[in-house]
């Protein structure tokens, strides 16, 4: 899949408010500062099309970028660290658990993962708990540029065999760096196959 526009429909605090023309939705989430903005901007061949931050927990609400004018790309706020107080944490964890849960649009949850870490207790848990609620979603492993080459299949295996603990078989995952471009072909192919069905 090309890319040919991209096109900002607003932000949204709550799932009632989001578009209602019932294109396909692709939602992108992960733990503050994996690389969401970047990976973002990465797919769609734009600078700044997601505002990357070093300030993790920057996107607060709920993001529409139509693609193609056929989808809609949509980036949700990150979960874990952000400087904001747990009142308004549980508040974004309560609307994005309800979007997630209710919206029938929704076609596929990218969950992300930094690839160069440990899977973390945050991570494990919304990816099991979007199973518990049989949410549709694929993993992305992001930052692979970071990590030597040698050692990304190590560290992504042991990412997986921490899944399994848990899982009897896996969703499909992508390799990903916004640096290097690594993963975008795959992902948005991925998309594509989907949107064919």
């Amino acid at each position: 899949m090309i890319v040919k526009s991209v096109e900002f429909i607003g932000s949204f605090q709550y799932e009632h408010q989001c578009p209602k023309d019932q294109l396909p939705e692709y939602a992108f989430i992960g733990r503050s500062n994996v690389g969401k903005s970047s990976l973002i901007n990465m797919l769609t061949n734009r600078k700044e099309i997601a505002r990357i931050s070093s300030t993790p927990g920057k996107t607060q609400t709920i993001n529409y970028f139509l693609i193609n004018e056929e989808w809609y790309m949509v980036d949700l706020p990150g979960y874990g660290y952000a400087k904001v107080s747990k009142k308004i944490k549980a508040k974004w964890k309560k609307d994005i658990e309800h979007y997630l849960k209710v919206r029938k649009e929704l076609f596929c949850v990218f969950s992300l993962v930094d690839s160069r870490i440990p899977l973390q207790k945050i991570d494990l848990d919304f990816i099991n708990w979007m199973g518990e609620a049989s949410i549709p979603f694929s993993l992305i492993f992001t930052k692979i540029d970071k990590i030597k080459p040698k050692e990304v299949e190590g560290k992504i295996q042991e990412k997986l065999d921490g899944l399994l603990e848990y899982w009897e078989s896996l969703p499909e995952y992508f390799l990903a760096s916004a640096v290097s471009k690594a993963g975008k072909d795959e992902i948005l192919a991925y998309i594509a196959s989907i949107n064919k069905k």
